[in-house]
């Protein structure tokens, strides 16, 4: 097995990571922002396949995602990965959504807020971002890998006496690192409220200004969203939160009165389609846009297959 630098600390790059470091290779992650740091760290970060192409490639990396996220949730109750009931609504009555298959208990729902039809309810791994990069990162370095800060202004060069391969999980700063013109922002805005007993997660995807979503964790419940293609700046908006609040609040009454502690801002990396291929001694691994999570393990699964 051979001596493999990963780019990048998100969830992405650490899930890579791991895979490969119980394949058997060394490894070592260079990044130039921590996993706290990253995007991934403000994702609310619950198993649903979002902005990310193809579908059919999309479909096979999120249902071996899901398998492992479910494994997780039963096998560590440390990790920060538990199972959630919750409801995906629509204005109208829909079809059957595109990822069904991945999700073994989707059924549709008439037990939906006022002014909606009816929705699909299952069951989703909800990742709590904070708690699972650390134990990402945790089990990164207990395997014998190493993560680095580092301002990389180009992906490592292999052979010689640097790396036997070099894994691109740089998310946007792929744009730069690969010279990918098609990779461009999505900002996303969410708001962090008191957790007030919920627990089952909602989702409106169809919602104007954005998709709305409540997602409940221990400790808090993460209140989205938005969805600005383009947009590269990570200051939040008062405006954005309070529209964000209001449309969150008509999906789940019940958060009422929740005291807001804390608004947070990340960019998510969108391609036309998401980037799994080999390179030469290079394997590019991005552009999930807002499913990084969701493509987390079955993505990595795959990066290791590509380094053989």
């Amino acid at each position: 097995m051979g001596r493999v630098t990963v780019v990048g600390a998100g969830v992405i790059g650490l899930s890579c990571a791991l895979r490969l470091l119980e394949a058997g290779h060394r490894v070592d992650v260079l990044a130039r922002e921590l996993p706290r740091e990253t995007t991934s760290a403000v994702a609310a970060a619950i198993w649903y396949p979002y902005r990310a192409w193809p579908q059919e490639r999309v479909l096979a990396w999120s249902r071996s995602s899901y398998a492992a996220f479910a494994a997780l949730a039963a096998e560590d109750p440390d990790c920060g990965v538990v199972l959630r009931e919750g409801t995906e609504v629509g204005l109208t009555r829909a079809e059957k959504p595109w990822w069904a298959d991945a999700v073994p208990d989707l059924h549709e729902t008439l037990d939906v807020p006022a002014g909606h039809d009816g929705g699909w309810a299952f069951t989703a791994p909800v990742v709590e971002m904070p708690v699972y990069l650390e134990w990402l990162a945790s089990r990164v370095l207990d395997a014998g890998g190493s993560i680095t800060r580092l301002t990389l202004h180009g992906l490592p060069s292999a052979g010689g006496d640097g790396p036997t391969a070099v894994v691109d999980c740089a998310g946007l700063g792929a744009k730069f690192l690969a010279a990918d013109p098609t990779l461009h922002p999505v900002q996303g805005q969410v708001v962090l409220v008191e957790q007030v007993g919920l627990e089952r997660w909602w989702l409106e995807s169809g919602s104007e200004g954005g998709p709305t979503y409540v997602v409940p964790r221990s400790r808090d419940v993460v209140v989205g969203g938005t969805d600005v293609e383009g947009e590269w700046s990570r200051t939040p908006s008062p405006d954005v939160a309070a529209a964000i609040l209001r449309r969150a609040l008509r999906l789940v009454p019940a958060l009422a009165g929740a005291e807001v502690l804390g608004h947070k801002v990340g960019l998510r990396p969108a391609r036309p389609e998401v980037r799994v291929e080999r390179v030469g001694d290079v394997v590019h691994c991005y552009g999930h846009g807002g499913a990084g999570v969701t493509l987390s393990w079955g993505c990595a699964d795959e990066v290791v297959g590509l380094l053989g």
